[in-house]
């Protein structure tokens, strides 16, 4: 778009952002209606139209949410600003070239919170430098929670997934009005956000809306079954006394759905034929018959181009902060492979042999890491690359934050502010903020951000496709190299 107009008409009605500059953006954009009261409960609807301009020149309102903390680490940059109330969250932002000619690729962004906090009004998710440099960027709330992805009997199943696949209609729909290509749009996540994506390349309506996707340290197994997900179920009406069906959770409020969710940790989801894909951090995922990877291998999704990985020291985020990365012993390892494996002694002993000299919090780490992200994302690599003329590429994000005297090193989450291009921002930087002290480098962000648009615009990040003869993958640091994917240890969904 160019600078002689702010003002957008959408299929809802009229918008008007604002600009910097190189981008105009639009903040707060509903691609919904609220979801309240029984709503709240229901799959998403389009927004009613609206009379006159939408002033979308400041932040809206987010999803209900407890605050979130990660022990002595400043993480308020990632998690937002934490429940802003209103009615009206189910907005996107919208960020746009205001040079580049009509046509610009598209990228959506799902952010991550462990599927109960975060929200798009994260400083991480400034696509301002996106589009100064030619793309269009969309990031978007969804419902969290109780209210996005209880599988409630009455209730349509992963309403906080329906959003997603919402505002990816709504894009389709909108988005040439802001100057992206409808035709060119990629779906990319962090975290929950990132098995999100898998979930929707799993889904049939994937090919229709989605060319491409980016798996950032996601899951293509981290479905709760129904099984596991009526545990949770069970235990949340046990919690507001009422019984586990739409009519009466229509009439509890959104302050009790948050008040309650500290009380609901601890539920075992492990079943006879399923384990817990979180590890018992969180008790909401997306619920599925299928795992996302298993809907991959036959077929579905073969044709959207997937680029996926994980960081080298993704567990580290789960112990450094609480002084546990150098306290752990082999009692905590032997109990942390429990949580996922049926035979941990057996398994522990496999990653001692392909880590010599760790020492047990690094094992521990890695142990979480290959549980929640790295098993999973191998398996869903492996399931699209069998297709014949899929485009597949996988990475490791290697930098090391300083952080937390060095502890944190390449934790899970470090790679959003290089992706994103704002290691720069105050609130990332610092002893105890996710950079660490000192300046990260410049070089890199561009690099990798770099690297993320010429995926979304070609279909290529700039290196060889993913085989799973090879298992190559590109180890991103301060230097780029093609390594060997690391294969030693069997899957966690293996016997």
């Amino acid at each position: 778009m160019t600078d002689r107009n702010l003002v957008v008409r959408t299929a809802q009605g009229a918008v008007r952002g604002s600009q910097g500059d190189h981008h105009a953006v639009f903040l707060g954009v509903p691609y919904a209606a609220p979801p309240v009261g029984a709503g709240r409960f229901a799959a998403p609807r389009p927004h009613d139209p609206w009379e006159g301009v939408l002033n979308a020149t400041e932040w809206g309102p987010t999803a209900p949410q407890a605050p979130r903390r990660l022990g002595a680490l400043e993480m308020t940059a990632y998690f937002g600003p934490g429940w802003v109330r209103g009615p009206d969250y189910l907005t996107l932002n919208v960020w746009t070239p205001r040079t580049t000619p009509p046509g610009a690729p598209v990228m959506v962004f799902v952010h991550g919170g462990g599927f109960v906090a975060g929200s798009n009004r994260s400083p991480l998710y400034d696509g301002s430098r996106f589009a100064r440099d030619g793309v269009v960027l969309v990031t978007v709330n969804y419902r969290l929670g109780i209210p996005g992805f209880l599988d409630l009997p009455g209730a349509p199943r992963n309403r906080g997934l329906l959003d997603v696949l919402q505002a990816l209609r709504w894009v389709r729909e909108n988005i040439a009005a802001f100057g992206g290509d409808p035709g060119n749009v990629t779906l990319f996540g962090q975290s929950a956000g990132a098995t999100i994506t898998c979930a929707v390349l799993a889904d049939p309506a994937a090919e229709r809306l989605i060319t491409r996707a980016i798996v950032q340290s996601g899951n293509g197994r981290g479905a709760f079954t129904p099984e596991q997900a009526a545990r949770v179920t069970a235990g949340v009406a046990v919690k507001l006394g009422v019984e586990p069906h739409i009519e009466a959770f229509a009439r509890i409020t959104d302050e009790r759905l948050v008040e309650i969710m500290p009380g609901l940790s601890g539920i075992d989801m492990r079943t006879a034929t399923a384990t817990d894909p979180l590890i018992g951090l969180s008790p909401f995922s997306v619920v599925l018959d299928r795992q996302p990877a298993d809907a991959v291998a036959d077929g579905q999704g073969a044709s959207v181009d997937l680029l996926i990985g994980t960081n080298a020291e993704e567990g580290n985020l789960y112990l450094a902060p609480f002084g546990t990365l150098g306290t752990s012993t082999t009692a905590d390892v032997e109990a942390t492979a429990a949580l996922f494996r049926p035979d941990p002694a057996r398994y522990v002993c496999s990653f001692r042999r392909s880590r010599p000299g760790a020492t047990a919090g690094e094992l521990r780490s890695a142990l979480i890491a290959e549980a929640l992200f790295v098993a999973g994302s191998r398996d869903l690599v492996d399931a699209h690359a069998a297709h014949a003329g899929s485009r597949t590429f996988r990475y490791e994000f290697a930098w090391r934050s300083p952080a937390l005297g060095g502890e944190l090193g390449a934790a899970h989450t470090v790679e959003v502010p290089f992706v994103f291009d704002v290691t720069d921002q105050p609130g990332l930087l610092g002893a105890d903020a996710l950079l660490g002290a000192g300046a990260p480098p410049a070089e890199l962000a561009a690099r990798t951000h770099a690297a993320w648009i010429a995926f979304a615009r070609t279909g290529a990040p700039g290196w060889a496709p993913y085989e799973r003869g090879n298992g190559h993958l590109m180890r991103i640091a301060e230097e780029w190299e093609t390594v060997p994917g690391r294969r030693p240890e069997p899957s966690p969904s293996a016997g």
